[in-house]
């Protein structure tokens, strides 16, 4: 994967991962570290959208955030954590998906369709 490409695949992000986590002797971290680093880019991406949209904004001079980059924090993370554990992100999607395509198909007002002319 190149810097730049366009439409990286879940298993090419995994992969990539995989290569960057690699080159270190700690490699991945044990999954309840995982989890506590989750837990504190979440705290980050929280604190962002805070100062955006709720009523806590930044202090005067304190850097603009950048909530991309915090969501993308939590996508790391999430990976480090499917690659440490074996999962295949794109296999565990695929089936999320059908689940909520199965439970909750009539859960929610469905937008109108554009009639056809």
């Amino acid at each position: 994967m190149n810097v730049g490409e366009i439409g990286v695949e879940i298993r090419e992000m995994q992969q990539e991962v995989d290569r960057w986590i690699s080159q270190f002797e700690e490699g991945y971290w044990h999954p309840l570290s995982m989890l506590a680093r989750l837990t504190e880019e979440v705290g980050e991406l929280a604190r962002e959208v805070n100062h955006l949209y709720g009523q806590k904004p930044k202090k005067p001079g304190d850097p603009p955030g950048d909530l991309a980059l915090e969501l993308a924090d939590v996508l790391f993370i999430i990976v480090c954590y499917a690659n440490s554990l074996g999962i295949d992100l794109e296999d565990a999607f695929l089936r999320m998906m059908q689940k909520y395509r199965q439970r909750d198909s009539n859960r929610w007002t469905r937008k109108k369709q554009p009639d056809k002319e």
